[in-house]
This record gives C-alpha cells, sequence and structure tokens, in this order.
C-alpha cells in the first residue's frame, strides 16, 4: 500500500495563500537568505520533509495548524484551519455537534435494514 505524503501539497498552497515566495517564507522562518529558497523548493517537491520544529515554524508562520500539514484531502484541511480559529468551547460544541450527527447517521443507516 503506498502512501502519499501531503506535506509537500498542503506547504505550497498555504504559502501560496499567503503570497509568500519560497524565499519569503524560508526567511521568516529564520533560514539563511541563500538557502531559503532551494530549502523550501525542496520541501514543496517532496524530496525533503521539515523536520516538526521547522514544520511548526512554518504552520504559525502561514497561520496554519501543525495538523493541516497532515490532512490527506482538501475537506479536512480545511476542517483544520477553520477549527483552528475557534475558542476552545467553540471547538468543544464543534466536537458534540459532530457526535450527534454521526449519532444520527448510524441510527439511520442501522433502521435501514429493519
Amino acid at each position: 500500500m503506498s502512501f502519499d505524503n501531503p506535506i509537500p501539497i498542503r506547504l505550497k498552497e498555504a504559502r501560496k495563500k499567503a503570497k509568500l515566495s519560497q524565499k519569503a517564507l524560508g526567511e521568516r522562518i529564520g533560514m539563511d537568505e541563500s538557502s531559503a529558497s532551494p530549502r523550501m523548493n525542496q520541501y514543496e517537491k517532496g524530496r525533503h520533509t521539515p523536520d516538526i520544529s521547522t514544520l511548526k515554524k512554518i504552520a504559525d508562520e502561514l497561520g496554519v495548524p501543525l495538523s493541516y500539514f497532515f490532512c490527506e484531502d482538501e475537506v479536512s484541511a480545511e476542517l483544520a484551519v477553520n477549527l483552528n480559529k475557534l475558542s476552545e468551547n467553540d471547538k468543544q460544541k464543534v466536537l458534540d455537534m459532530t457526535a450527534r450527527l454521526i449519532a444520527a447517521t448510524s441510527e439511520g443507516n442501522s433502521s435501514e435494514g429493519d
């Protein structure tokens, strides 16, 4: 079973959304001016994977949660970004709502077989 690393795709999407060049992003997270663009390019091409502390700096600079880089689909990525904008109290409300939705969906599916 093959696994496609979502980090390169998510990194490029978030960087472009932030309207930053590879060089600018690299410099903002503390990379040397001469290596910032090539290193960020390597990350976006999937040739190298940033270590977790570098990835956290990138996430903070781009205003996305660290979990965003590990989302395998667009909906999950968007949910991660949106959840990150909520207070802890509101996150709990979303968690409660999704639990109710799952329960209602499960009940609906089990009654179909009756």
